[in-house]
């Protein structure tokens, strides 16, 4: 691995279930998942093996509530009398540093899993929490995917069904509400975003909303296409966990900064909207994808949003499928 690799893979927000700028050191430019799977061994189990070694970080949010960060996405956890519930459940290469920073904030065993969406990052724990206990609850989408097998073209990657032990045992089309830890848990599905089966999660009481990765928090987002995603939705999400928060609201993203603030979801929101109106009318011109990106489109947010594994150029690529 490059110096430049091990700064991308160690850094803050580090995307585990995206594009890696492979040979970025040697090329002087990011690389397509397929780019990057040409020149190196399969990416998805890169990612698991430098999850083996990844720090996890503890942010307290508020009251009982916490956030998890280094296991792919980021994990929330809500602990108690009820026994741990865990808000996604990151790579398994993690799994002894999870359990031991999850233990520094409570000796409760484990009682509870919510998978934000079907993606292995949120969901590669999904075996080891429910053999620690774990009921594991997720849209009908999350369930069907993770019993097939499941390609991600973006990724260049074909997902094999999930082992019995890791596939969620309550399901739900629309809303679901749980009581768990003295809070009251609304889930609720997005329809299509960055995926067709992502949900959040309103911690009630403490006023906290899990965005999953219907949020990335000062990065450019995946958007899998493959799985029933796409811009528009990305966007009617975004709008959706605006409208949920108030000035008081913390939001947890999947990726990036972990625990964000109603403007933080409101700035997203319009880069968002921006990015897909500038791409939208370079389409509209009859302009070629390629054309399109060396116009960028994104440029006026680049320097805060583009300094990730999302790249500028990677991100016009995704807008552009779905306008």
């Amino acid at each position: 691995m490059t110096s430049m690799n091990k700064h991308l893979f160690s850094r803050r927000g580090f995307c585990l279930c995206c594009v890696v700028a492979t040979s970025a050191a040697a090329t002087g430019g990011w690389l397509t998942p397929s780019e990057a799977f040409a020149q190196a061994r399969n990416l998805v189990d890169v990612f698991r093996d430098e999850a083996a070694k990844a720090k996890i970080t503890v942010h307290k949010a508020r009251d009982n509530v916490s956030v998890l960060e280094g296991s792919g996405g980021n994990i929330g956890l809500i602990t108690g009398g009820d026994g741990k519930v865990f808000i996604d459940a990151g790579i398994t290469g993690t799994r002894p540093r999870v359990i031991e920073a999850a233990n520094r904030l409570s000796e409760d065993p484990v009682s509870t899993l919510i998978n934000t969406h079907w993606h292995f990052d949120h969901t590669d724990g999904n075996e080891w929490l429910s053999q620690q206990g774990a009921a594991i609850i997720a849209h009908s989408n999350t369930h069907k995917h993770m019993l097939a097998t499941q390609r991600v073209e973006d990724w260049d990657f074909t997902f094999n069904p999930s082992a019995l032990a890791a596939i969620p045992t309550e399901v739900f089309d629309a809303e679901k509400q749980i009581r768990r830890n003295g809070k009251t848990l609304s889930l609720k599905h997005y329809g299509p975003a960055h995926t067709d089966s992502d949900i959040s999660v309103m911690i009630g009481e403490s006023n906290i909303l899990h965005c999953g990765d219907t949020f990335w928090n000062g990065l450019y987002p995946f958007i899998d296409y493959s799985t029933g995603g796409g811009i528009n939705g990305m966007i009617a999400a975004a709008d959706a966990n605006v409208a949920t928060a108030n000035k008081d609201t913390i939001a947890i993203s999947g990726h990036g900064k972990p625990l964000g603030t109603k403007a933080e979801l409101i700035a997203y929101r319009d880069m968002l909207v921006a990015i897909r109106d500038n791409v939208a009318r370079l389409k509209q011109r009859n302009s070629p994808i390629d054309e399109a990106v060396a116009a960028r489109p994104t440029s006026a947010f680049d320097e805060k949003w583009g300094k990730a594994v999302i790249s500028p150029a990677f991100f016009t690529r995704l807008v552009f499928e779905g306008v």
